[in-house]
């Protein structure tokens, strides 16, 4: 007979180890990098006004860098834990179904043809394309009868995210903004400053706590739309608000960093297996692993061929991509 050890370790224990690694995980970005810096040169930059080559290092590179994978990190795994929920898709991402490379060809259009375009206003490009990406899959998946499967939902995401990535790659030759397109949509943390953290910070944040607030509508939807209608539930509106909330999230994530795919499939699978299926667990769970996981993957990045950076994206790739074979093999209960 199995034994569910979930039930036995209340979710606040859990929570206070997982952001406790987080903590520490977050000092060790701030720490490890090209540049030595010691523990008391992090305290300098936090707690004075001193000065010097080391503090401003942490102030204005590393510091917002690493705000920008907590965020961003944060973002992808809750988008991604809605959407598995949402569709009961064990296979859901957003960079797997289009939201992604949708946010990259708004991003890549808004330079061509607006280049005086402030960041606000490419964010709102992002959260533009991330929608109609977005409703492209599902509209392809829905085109034939019998529902939304899992595989006609991924093939379709596939096809959508290539011709999309297509379109922005188009755009950046013919237009001869290759460079800068690929800079942005590359994925990755570098370059990031507080100016755009004023900007996209909020907009998540926002989206997080929408998301927590919907957390129990969202365990009863992931059970069953029978069950969700028998209790009550006004199945349209919630699922509606929770798509406005994953569009929120991925644009911004992808106004940030770029491309970024696997976080949002990865992360909740694992958190599931840590607090097991009601989201009211899942959702602040998957924001603290998923900003841990972010963290790590750009502190590697910095570190695996310095002075020179691996991109983060590729990271997350390497490490993704056996994990969602491995998914696909045992039909989605991987780890969940």
């Amino acid at each position: 007979m199995t034994i569910n050890n979930k039930k036995f370790i209340p979710f606040g224990y859990k929570l206070i180890i997982g952001f406790l690694l987080f903590l520490g995980m977050f000092i060790v970005s701030i720490i490890f990098g090209a540049a030595n810096i010691a523990i008391h040169d992090v305290w300098l930059a936090l707690t004075s006004h001193v000065t010097d080559d080391k503090t401003s290092i942490i102030r204005e590179i590393r510091l917002p860098r690493e705000i920008a994978a907590i965020f961003v990190g944060a973002a992808l795994a809750v988008a991604g834990a809605i959407m598995q929920g949402m569709t009961r898709n064990p296979l859901a991402d957003p960079g797997l179904f289009g939201l992604t490379a949708g946010a990259n060809a708004a991003l890549a259009f808004t330079l061509a043809f607006i280049p005086s375009a402030n960041y606000f206003s490419l964010m709102i490009a992002c959260f533009i394309g991330a929608a109609v990406g977005a409703a492209m899959v599902f509209g392809i998946g829905a085109m034939k009868k019998g529902g939304f499967s899992p595989l006609r939902i991924v093939l379709a995401g596939a096809a959508v995210s290539a011709f999309l990535y297509a379109i922005a790659e188009g755009i950046g030759i013919y237009f001869k903004l290759s460079k800068d397109v690929s800079m942005w949509t590359a994925g990755g943390m570098i370059g990031t400053s507080w100016n755009q953290l004023q900007v996209i910070v909020p907009f998540i944040s926002v989206g997080i706590l929408i998301s927590l607030f919907l957390s129990r509508q969202l365990t009863i939807i992931s059970l069953s739309e029978e069950v969700a209608v028998g209790l009550g539930q006004k199945t349209a509106q919630i699922k509606s608000i929770l798509f406005l909330v994953i569009v929120l999230l991925a644009g911004a994530a992808v106004a940030l960093v770029g491309n970024m795919a696997f976080i949002g499939l990865m992360v909740p699978h694992m958190v599931r297996a840590i607090v097991g299926t009601d989201y009211r667990f899942i959702i602040p769970m998957s924001a603290i692993l998923g900003a841990t996981f972010m963290l790590f993957a750009d502190t590697l990045g910095r570190i695996i061929n310095a002075p020179y950076e691996t991109p983060v994206a590729a990271i997350v790739a390497m490490i993704g991509l056996p994990f969602f074979l491995l998914i696909v093999r045992k039909g989605g209960k991987a780890f969940s």
